[in-house]
């Protein structure tokens, strides 16, 4: 028996990357889980080598469209049993772009995503949750994804670092509305994670050499490492935990000067 055993779990973002890794560590602790995203051909496979409809299924979502996030719901409580009990609001997008010359439409497009996205869907499958639990049920929990980037900045990630700070912020103001009804809202914070989101800068160089050197265990994180903390708040071993952000980031946020890397 796992950890999830007979839960169901929404993961939004998963056909690959860190929402993967969260699926997948959820299976095999014994959830069943509705993939949630944009990417069908991706989402469908994903959902097939996990095992199918009796472990996963996929779900196509937009999570910036109110209709699509209420379609996801609708499908995941028919999915499996009903209920959904546990929500992670991964999906989430970035765009590179100097301050000065950062377009409206392009920060509007990343905080869509990453912000409201989890706004809307953590608000959707809240209000399945409250119903659970006014029919009895257990509580459930619920995990968004945050960044170091919330605290730290990035010169050209302005909309990423926005998006990430709210989501932040979101996770506190989720926790303190749904304490009344037992569920648990909580975050995390990645570091620099092994993803395709960081190809581009773990195949210079000199930017690996330049994150390393901010990093103070001296190496790129992998996505189980995420999902396994996403398995921590996502279960009742972390029953008292709310409206908090773990940061699984090498020690990142508490570095105050760079250290030495082996090139």
């Amino acid at each position: 028996m796992g950890v999830l055993d007979g839960k169901v779990a929404v993961i939004t973002g998963a056909a690959r990357g860190i929402g993967r890794a969260i699926a997948e560590r959820f299976v095999s602790e014994g959830a069943k889980v509705v993939i949630a995203d944009i990417m069908a051909d991706v989402g469908e496979t994903t959902a097939v080598e996990l095992g199918g409809n009796g472990k996963a299924v996929f779900v196509a979502c937009d999570v910036g469209d109110k209709a699509s996030v209420d379609a996801l719901v609708k499908a995941a409580r028919a999915a499996f049993t009903g209920d959904i009990d546990i929500l992670v609001n991964n999906a989430g997008i970035s765009h590179n772009d100097d301050f000065l010359d950062l377009a409206e439409a392009d920060f509007d497009r990343v905080l869509r995503v990453n912000l409201k996205g989890s706004f809307l869907v953590g608000q959707a499958v809240a209000r399945c949750m409250v119903a659970q639990v006014k029919a009895g049920k257990a509580p459930g929990a619920i995990v968004n994804m945050s960044s170091v980037n919330a605290v730290l900045g990035i010169l050209n990630q302005t909309p990423y670092c926005v998006s990430k700070g709210g989501v932040r912020q979101l996770t506190n103001v989720m926790a303190l509305g749904l304490a009344e009804y037992g569920i648990r809202v909580n975050a995390i914070g990645p570091g620099s994670i092994a993803t395709d989101m960081l190809k581009n800068v773990n195949n210079d160089a000199a930017a690996r050499h330049r994150l390393l050197s901010r990093t103070p265990l001296r190496r790129i994180g992998e996505p189980d490492e995420i999902a396994k903390v996403a398995v921590f708040l996502a279960s009742d071993g972390s029953s008292y935990i709310t409206g908090q952000t773990i940061y699984a980031d090498g020690g990142r946020i508490g570095l105050n000067y760079t250290v030495p890397v082996k090139d």
